[in-house]
């Protein structure tokens, strides 16, 4: 955790870190967005991964993984909650597989969030039905941003993402990057900056 106390926060980031990563490693670009009078909640995963295989395998070939890494951000909001911090005042983020858990989590309860941004990530499975995405988010606000040549998230899966959340009523940014990799640049960054600072103030 970063940033202010949960009771003190105005807002909340929950930050999922990828696979081989640390609640650590990804709880470190807090600094990178910078905004005060935020709380900022990493969860770590068991192993360093949410889940052990591609996250556009089967569903069932990536369980019990994928629910458990669903529940620990359930458990996350409920706290953030009770704290005084309501998900419409929280951010949920990811990279790569974290951001595949971030934006499964956040279509799969939807409600008005204060932001979804998946950095290199998408909706998980082998294949997208939108039809299992049902409710209302309310107009909620989500960044997705993707190499066009990244070598684990292939763009159209970026874009059956982008087509889900505007399913459910979100406003949705999609940013593809020409030969960026598998990494975050700037502009992904400055993007989840003014999430969070919309939020404040």
């Amino acid at each position: 955790m970063a940033g202010v106390p949960p009771a003190e926060a105005e807002a909340a980031v929950v930050m999922v870190h990828g696979r081989g990563a640390t609640a650590q490693s990804i709880l470190a670009m807090s600094s990178d967005i910078g905004i005060e009078d935020v709380v900022y909640v990493a969860p770590q995963a068991a192993a360093r991964t949410w889940y052990p295989n591609s996250f556009l395998a089967p569903v069932e070939q990536n369980e019990p993984g994928r629910s458990s890494g669903l529940g620990v951000l359930a458990a996350i909001l409920e706290d953030l909650r009770d704290a005084g911090v309501p998900a419409e005042r929280t951010v949920l983020m990811g990279f790569s597989q974290g951001g595949c858990l971030a934006t499964e989590f956040a279509a799969r309860n939807p409600q008005r969030y204060g932001g979804v941004a998946a950095l290199s990530g998408g909706l998980i499975g082998s294949d997208i039905d939108e039809d299992a995405y049902e409710g209302e988010m309310d107009g909620t606000p989500v960044f997705l941003g993707c190499s066009d040549r990244d070598p684990h998230i292939p763009e159209e899966r970026v874009h059956e993402t982008r087509q889900v959340f505007e399913s459910l009523g979100c406003e949705v940014d999609e940013r593809i990057y020409e030969g960026m990799g598998h990494t975050v640049n700037d502009d992904e960054l400055a993007a989840v900056r003014d999430l969070v600072a919309a939020l404040v103030g």
